[in-house]
């Protein structure tokens, strides 16, 4: 069973990278005349990757909570690609503040400037917390949801890793609310092999955070409320964090 699993995996991870090439060529004309058809895009590529993860490798998802619809910061719990996929398929416009190595990635980074995603670079955090907070600012005409990963990077179930000043600054920055989000999804779609898991893999929408919280107070209350409800959905999900 473990074998076939392995084919499957690698079957679906290979037609995964195809059907990228496949759905940025055939839209890169919208995309260029329009920034809804570089959403319109990537949403079908959401749309493809949760499809083809349930029929070949028995990896059902799902989304909790109100996914919201207006300006707003999403502060989300990074685990793996999958919780990308999930998290943007579940909002209107969503753009990513991402690391500036993508910008090179074909049709990831060309798709994700065109839709306003921010590109920082994470090795130079004081500069990239500064051009981080000038281009959205520049940005903040263009409507959508600016999500980050506090974290910084995908951090595997049961690691532990401090969340990053920047999102607090972002928030301070916007002025806007700002909606947690929580995640199982690395239980099944681990970081760095080709094996996908069967079983349901979860992001969860949680009740926001208002505007306007010194920013200490909103990173503790933040990684709080993350870290416990992804605690949660990894426990509902069967994981059992070695001691």
């Amino acid at each position: 069973m473990t074998a076939i699993r392995w084919v499957l995996s690698l079957i679906f991870v290979v037609q995964m990278y195809l059907a990228l090439a496949v759905i940025g060529i055939v839209f890169f004309p919208w995309a260029l005349a329009s920034r809804n058809g570089a959403f319109a895009a990537a949403h079908s590529f959401c749309w493809w990757v949760k499809l083809t993860a349930r029929l070949l490798c028995g990896l059902r998802s799902e989304v909790r909570g109100t996914p919201p619809t207006g300006e707003v910061l999403i502060a989300a719990k990074h685990q793996s690609f999958f919780d990308i996929l999930l998290i943007f398929s579940a909002v209107p416009r969503g753009k990513f503040i991402m690391k500036r190595e993508l910008m090179w990635a074909p049709f990831v980074g060309q798709y994700g400037l065109r839709m306003g995603c921010v590109p920082v670079n994470r090795g130079k955090r004081g500069a990239a917390i500064a051009k981080m907070k000038a281009d959205v600012a520049r940005g903040a005409a263009a409507p959508g949801q600016i999500i980050i990963y506090p974290q910084g990077t995908r951090v595997a179930p049961g690691v532990k890793r401090a969340y990053k000043v920047g999102s607090g600054l972002l928030y301070e920055q916007l002025g806007q609310r700002c909606v947690p989000v929580a995640t199982n999804v690395g239980i099944f779609w681990p970081k760095r092999t080709i094996l996908r898991k069967p079983g349901l893999a979860v992001v969860e929408f949680l009740p926001e955070i208002p505007a306007g919280l010194p920013v200490p107070e909103f990173m503790a209350r933040l990684e709080d409320v993350v870290e416990t409800n992804s605690n949660r959905l990894m426990a509902e999900a069967g994981f059992v964090e070695r001691k």
